[in-house]
C-alpha cells in the first residue's frame, strides 16, 4: 500500500468515476483504476462498486483513514519548513461567506506580515461544505455558523452576531431603529433561500414567535442578498457580519429584537494534530476578531 493508491481512491471518491478523477490528477483513467485495483488486492476488500462508482463500507473505512494520513503527511512537511520556528508552507482556511467581509482581509494582511513565507488558501463556502472539508482534512481551520456538533471537532465560537435588517433609506421601516420579531410581518422582506442553515434556524424561531412573513423574493445565497439589499431592491434580514464594509449611504441598519444571536464558531478536526501553519494561523483568527470585532454592529465578541 502507498500514498499514491490512496490518493487515487479519494480521487475515484470525490468526483464519481475513474475518467474524472484522472483528469482532476492530470493522469490517464487506466492508471487511477489500476492503482484502486491493487490497493483492493492487497486489502483482500472491493472499496468501490463499480456499477454506482459509490464507495462500499469498507471503502468509506478505508477513504476516511486515508484522508487522515494525507493531512498528516502534510503537516509534516510544514513542520519540518517551519522546524527552525519560522512559520513556512500552507494553510488552508475555509470562512462563511458573510463573515469574510471583516474576518478575511485584515487576516491575510497580518499572516503576511507576520509570516512572510507561509501561503494561505482561503475557501468561501457554507457551513456544511466547510464542516465535511474539515472532516475529510481538506481543510485546516474553518470559520462557520453554528457551534459544531461532530465529535472530531474541535470547536471555539469566536463571536455571536444578531439577525438584522438592510433596508432602503426611503422605505417605510427605515424610520425604525430596531423591530420586534413580532411586527415583522407588517412588511414584505427578502429572505435566504430554504434549506441554508440561516434561513432553516430563523423560521424555526419565527414560528415559535407565531410570526408569519411576507416574502417579496428568495435568494440562493448569503452575499447576493446583501447586494441586492444595499443596492435598494427591497428590506433583507441578514447575519450582522453581512453589513461590514459597505458605503453608509442610501441604506439602514435595524435591529431585530426577541431573535437569538447566532455563534460563529472556529472548528478544526481534532483527530489531526494541528500544523505549526495552522497552530500559528489560528493565534492569529483570534487576534482579528478580538481587535476588529468590537467595532462591527451587531457582533459580539466571546473570545
Amino acid at each position: 500500500m502507498d500514498l499514491r493508491q490512496l490518493n487515487h481512491l479519494i480521487a475515484v471518491a470525490d468526483h464519481g468515476s475513474f475518467s474524472s478523477a484522472a483528469r482532476s490528477l492530470h493522469t490517464v483513467q487506466s492508471n487511477v483504476s489500476n492503482h484502486v485495483a491493487k490497493l483492493e488486492k492487497e486489502l483482500g476488500k472491493v472499496l468501490l462498486d463499480r456499477r454506482t462508482m459509490q464507495p462500499t463500507p469498507e471503502g468509506l473505512a478505508v477513504i476516511d483513514r486515508a484522508r487522515r494520513i494525507r493531512s498528516e503527511i502534510k503537516a509534516i512537511s510544514d513542520d519540518l519548513l517551519s522546524i527552525n520556528e519560522e512559520v513556512e508552507g500552507q494553510v488552508r482556511i475555509g470562512c462563511i461567506g458573510a463573515a469574510t467581509r471583516w474576518i478575511i482581509a485584515p487576516l491575510l494582511e497580518k499572516l503576511a506580515e507576520a509570516f512572510p513565507s507561509l501561503q494561505p488558501r482561503v475557501f468561501d463556502a457554507d457551513t456544511n461544505s466547510l464542516t465535511q472539508k474539515i472532516i475529510s482534512g481538506d481543510l485546516d481551520l474553518a470559520i462557520i455558523n453554528t457551534s459544531a456538533m461532530n465529535a472530531s471537532l474541535e470547536s471555539k465560537i469566536l463571536f455571536e452576531e444578531e439577525r438584522i435588517i438592510v433596508a432602503p433609506a426611503g422605505h417605510p421601516i427605515a424610520k425604525n431603529e430596531s423591530i420586534s420579531v413580532q411586527d415583522l410581518s407588517e412588511y414584505e422582506m427578502m429572505m435566504a433561500a430554504q434549506g441554508t442553515f440561516f434561513r432553516d434556524s430563523l423560521d424555526e424561531e419565527l414560528s415559535s414567535a407565531g410570526v408569519e412573513m411576507k416574502i417579496s423574493a428568495e435568494v440562493d445565497g448569503l452575499r447576493l442578498l446583501a447586494s441586492l439589499a444595499f443596492q435598494g431592491h427591497a428590506p433583507a434580514i441578514l447575519p450582522a457580519s453581512a453589513a461590514s464594509g459597505y458605503p453608509d449611504n442610501n441604506w439602514v441598519l435595524i435591529r431585530i429584537t426577541g431573535l437569538l444571536k447566532r455563534p460563529v464558531t472556529l472548528i478544526r478536526n481534532k483527530r489531526m494534530t494541528p500544523s505549526l501553519p495552522s497552530r500559528a494561523t489560528n493565534e492569529v483568527i483570534h487576534e482579528v476578531v478580538k481587535e476588529i470585532g468590537p467595532k462591527q454592529p451587531g457582533i459580539e465578541v466571546c473570545i
